[in-house]
């Protein structure tokens, strides 16, 4: 294999660069091992984090070739045959202290936001000194965020914190379902409550905190099931929720999306009159917002909606055992439960 170069950032704010180290080393590498060889017998000064080794403590997050991920688990040889370079920053949404080491502040406090531990139920309490066994299919429900190791990559991926400093971010949400669907827990109710206003449909739905998740814990789909319970629990309370029930429905109506019928539902009369200057915009660009007729093959459409709606495919999550949640305030379909 020939020399490879790698792009480091260095520095620390206001003062950064990259440095081109260059290392003839096996293709098999990790890019956590090149970098501390870089450390260790070429600039004693480069700082970065990292711990096990084993992609087991995270603290290894950075940015290779701009997808955030482990550098202990990513071999120098199939990133530099597929991108020519090897370019190495720290991890994006966090401020960077030195080099490769991001300040995690913010990060952690999103986690600790979303309470992540057992909140007492009053009329179900805890044994006192013994243990809370769970069934099988009650540990189930936890789908794979156990996996999580906190190591932050969906964070360091994800497009929406970038952009609206009110959303927690993948794993903080992630770790909510966890707690949510635990039937030991008392605070179903309040802890849907607590981001359906705030947090929950400022997701993006890229699903870059899946790609960039070394454990599979899939952030993005325990968000999906968290914006389903929250509409079944709580009906749509805001914006976000609002649309995904209705822009569900208007599709179903005839197969193509009725964008005045969906913006005067999800915002109402008085907040469509803010979109004027938009909807201007948009006719001066050539877009006609108009009800189309129904498409053809609809029964193919309704099809996919009974497929949807099937009883044994909708999120439920049981409050203690044997007992199912609350009846919805809103039966959406599957589709618009959680878009």
């Amino acid at each position: 294999m020939p020399t490879i170069p790698f792009e480091v950032f260095r520095g620390s704010p206001g003062q950064t660069r990259f440095d081109t180290f260059s290392l003839d080393i096996p293709e098999h590498t990790p890019i956590l091992t090149a970098l501390l060889k870089i450390r260790d017998e070429i600039d004693p000064t480069l700082t970065l984090r990292y711990s096990c080794r084993q992609a087991i403590c995270g603290s290894c997050a950075m940015r290779i070739n701009g997808k955030s991920r482990l550098a202990c688990l990513t071999p120098v040889g199939p990133e530099f045959r597929a991108r020519g370079k090897l370019r190495i920053e720290p991890m994006a949404n966090q401020p960077v202290l030195r080099d490769l080491v991001v300040d995690q502040g913010p990060f952690w406090q999103r986690y600790h936001s979303i309470r992540p531990y057992l909140v007492p139920d009053p009329q179900h309490p805890l044994p006192v000194g013994k243990e809370s066994p769970m069934t099988p299919e009650q540990v189930a429900q936890f789908q794979e965020t156990p996996r999580c190791i906190a190591c932050a990559s969906c964070y360091s991926a994800c497009p929406a914190i970038a952009s609206d400093g009110d959303f927690l971010g993948p794993m903080a949400l992630a770790k909510l379902f966890r707690f949510v669907v635990d039937p030991r827990d008392g605070a179903f109710h309040e802890r849907l409550l607590g981001v359906q206003n705030q947090s929950l449909w400022l997701c993006l739905r890229c699903n870059l905190c899946v790609e960039s998740c070394p454990k599979d814990v899939r952030p993005a789909e325990r968000i999906h099931d968290l914006k389903w319970m929250a509409n079944q629990e709580l009906g749509a309370l805001e914006r976000g929720s609002r649309h995904a029930i209705k822009f569900a429905s208007n599709i179903r109506e005839g197969g193509l999306l009725n964008e005045m019928k969906l913006a005067r539902e999800t915002l109402g009369l008085v907040g469509m009159l803010g979109q004027i200057p938009k909807g201007i915009e948009l006719a001066r660009h050539g877009k006609s917002i108009r009800k189309h007729p129904p498409i053809q093959g609809r029964e193919e459409l309704d099809a996919i909606y009974r497929e949807l709606d099937r009883p044994e495919d909708l999120q439920h999550r049981p409050r203690v055992p044997g007992q199912g949640v609350k009846g919805p305030t809103q039966q959406p379909s599957k589709a618009g439960g959680a878009a």
